[in-house]
């Protein structure tokens, strides 16, 4: 399966809108941009299949934005943003990767101060350059020293979607290829963690050079870095680099051990190892004085000799889970299977792509048993909500209910908490709901104390049911809000609010080492796509992934749960299961 065309389209657009910014061009027409942009990047189908006209079909997405489009779809090439480009310095570009960092501040820094690259703008804070510059004041300079160290800190990684999708494709082709007894992806992807920095692929088969030569022939291959008998690398033209490793088919069950780690378990692994005189390496489990292999075909004979049951990947972190092991007191982690519904998720009544049906029946062609449609409310004001669109949108929802596979709606809202820890809708409009999530939208730089108050006071809601995307973060673009997060998750535990994992891959938020914590203190959790168009809709799966990171079973999902249970746990007033 190739790669849709869809995302390199939504990027190159969403490039094009803030150069149009920067160079003082028409804010409605950049605004046009982004909105095509958003809109093909969450169209359901790969537009490489469509011309201008059927591009035009996609809402958004206008005569003029269409012919480019099927122009660059058909070229390679998309004119006005190789020009827009040459008007604007290399520096400046790099400037505007800085996640705090406008493009029109990153432009006057270049223009005023010919500041062109991060390490130089960095230096010119700290030598106090930027004072007195106009519109940079000392808390100007504050976000922009945070939003290089957000920068930094992603260190080339990428978002977990971005690496299963190269991933799956390539373990899809070489599955494909004769001789191959086993493939699979390895490393932190198969740990589930948030962001990626190499694809690890295995293969198992007897001879390794047909594997070499289709993988550099792979279309993501847009340089081979290093080609060898054993392991051959390459690097896509987004720069992610993929490693394959061909091993022998009788030691697969130690090469994807080892590859998979990570690198503190296989340490724990090994340490078990010695102190039973025996050797673990990438090759099989030995005995130390003789050399002799004990075992090397499966993961599961491996530990099994080491004493342990099999460990889940998402958890081989070394944060107990040897112990817990060792006690027989693994959790059975969340199956995605046992997800049942999807808590969070938008229209384009509010700023979603996909009308209500569309959304419904994607849903229910999922699988999902119930679905909650949580529009936004008023107190966004750019999503323009009034109480009559609301209960427009309840009648529909109403009417849909058990029309597609019998899947049961619901209907909910997303409330913002402002920043005294209130919402939208007074108690007597929320009760008209079925689920109100409430969200943090705004004033993220508030006090720890203000914005702890804050989250306690929603969670003391009796019509919230779930607080979304906890922590406000946004993966490489914004950190976490300064809460105290154990105030909160006592909070929780204690009013019956749910915490959210919101699987959308530039958020997952709750995250895992906070998912581990709230568990501690009794909370309940709800993985919700909060999906905008249909393709997010697949996301559940990396918030699946985050629950078992932090150690989630279904009992601890409230949309695991049959829904007279889950109903009555929304009931926030009724008696607790």
């Amino acid at each position: 399966m190739a790669a849709r065309a869809n995302k390199d389209v939504e990027a190159l657009l969403k490039e094009y809108a803030d150069l149009l910014l920067i160079t003082g061009g028409d804010a409605f027409k950049a605004r046009a941009y982004e909105k095509a942009a958003r809109a093909i990047g969450g169209h359901h189908a790969d537009v490489a299949g469509l011309d201008a006209a059927g591009l035009r079909d996609i809402p958004g997405v206008g005569r003029s934005i269409a012919d480019k489009v099927d122009a660059y779809l058909r070229t390679g090439t998309l004119p006005a943003v190789e020009e827009a480009r040459g008007r604007i310095p290399q520096g400046v570009r790099e400037l505007m990767a800085i996640p705090t960092l406008g493009p029109k501040k990153a432009l006057t820094l270049y223009e005023d101060l010919g500041i062109a690259s991060v390490p130089g703008l960095r230096d010119a804070i700290e030598a106090g350059r930027l004072r007195g510059l106009k519109g940079f004041g000392p808390r100007t300079e504050e976000n922009i020293l945070h939003g290089i160290d957000i920068l930094r800190s992603s260190g080339g990684r990428v978002r977990i979607n971005q690496a299963m999708e190269v991933a799956e494709d390539v373990v899809a082709t070489l599955s494909s290829l004769d001789g191959c007894e086993e493939c699979a992806y390895a490393g932190s992807l198969r740990r589930m963690r948030e962001t990626i920095g190499d694809v690890d692929v295995l293969v198992a088969a007897r001879r390794a050079e047909p594997f070499m030569a289709a993988f550099t022939g792979m279309p993501y291959a847009a340089e081979t870095v290093a080609r060898g008998a054993k392991k051959t690398s390459v690097r896509t033209a987004d720069g992610l680099q993929i490693d394959l490793r061909v091993v022998p088919p009788d030691a697969w069950g130690a090469g994807l051990l080892y590859f998979t780690g990570s690198k503190a378990h296989n340490i724990r692994l090994r340490e078990r190892a010695v102190h039973r005189k025996l050797k673990l390496s990438e090759y099989g489990l030995f005995h130390a004085r003789s050399s002799r292999k004990i075992t090397s075909r499966t993961e599961e004979e491996i530990y099994a000799r080491l004493g342990l049951p099999w460990i889940p990947p998402p958890l081989r972190e070394d944060r107990g889970e040897i112990e817990a092991a060792l006690r027989g007191e693994l959790p059975a982690l969340l199956p995605g299977a046992a997800v049942r519904g999807d808590l969070h998720t938008h229209t384009d009544l509010t700023d979603g792509l996909a009308p209500l049906e569309e959304m419904v029946r994607a849903a229910a062609r999922r699988g999902l048993r119930y679905y909650a449609v949580t529009d936004h409310a008023p107190d966004l004001v750019m999503q323009r909500m009034t109480d009559e669109k609301m209960l427009r949108q309840r009648d529909a929802v109403r009417a849909l209910d058990g029309r597609h596979h019998r899947m049961r709606l619901l209907h909910g809202t997303e409330l913002n908490i402002d920043p005294d820890g209130g919402v939208d809708w007074p108690e007597e409009f929320l009760r008209g709901f079925d689920v109100c999530v409430a969200s943090v939208h705004s004033h993220f730089g508030q006090s720890r104390d203000a914005l702890t108050r804050r989250l306690v006071r929603a969670c003391e809601n009796p019509r919230v049911n779930i607080i979304g995307h906890p922590t406000t973060r946004i993966i490489g673009k914004r950190a976490a809000i300064d809460a105290d997060l154990d105030e909160v998750f006592a909070a929780c535990a204690r009013t019956g609010t749910a915490l959210e994992i919101n699987a959308h891959p530039n958020r997952l938020d709750l995250c895992d080492d906070h998912i581990l914590r709230a568990r501690r203190h009794g909370v309940k959790f709800a993985v919700d796509t909060d999906a905008h168009s249909v393709p997010d809709l697949d996301y559940l799966r990396f918030g699946v992934g985050t629950a078992q990171r932090g150690w989630l079973t279904a009992e601890d999902v409230i949309n695991t749960w049959p829904l007279p249970r889950l109903r009555r746990f929304l009931d926030k007033s009724g008696p607790r299961d």
